[in-house]
């Protein structure tokens, strides 16, 4: 079996996603971010792991909210790229 780089791979499981939007999802999709108190909690996170005092558990939440940030960034991404076509 073959190596699918992670870039691939998500491409493989977003672009279902990203194929299914109209242009009003889209658009709420590009509008969409964390709560106050989630970017709060990544924020220290982000403090804690900077000085190399994450607990092993802090450091997978850490993880899992980068991971998620990503994807996220990653679908607004298409979304912004789906509103930018010219109009059919």
């Amino acid at each position: 079996m073959s190596k699918i780089s992670n870039g691939k791979l998500l491409d493989r499981i977003l672009d279902p996603i990203s194929s299914s939007l109209n242009k009003e999802a889209a658009r709420k999709l590009i509008g969409l971010e964390a709560d106050r108190k989630t970017r709060a909690r990544v924020a220290k996170l982000a403090v804690k792991c900077n000085e190399g005092a994450l607990t092993p558990r802090e450091r997978r939440e850490y993880e899992m909210y980068v991971m998620m940030g990503h994807i996220v960034g990653l679908l607004q991404a298409k979304a912004r790229i789906l509103l930018a076509r010219p109009k059919q």
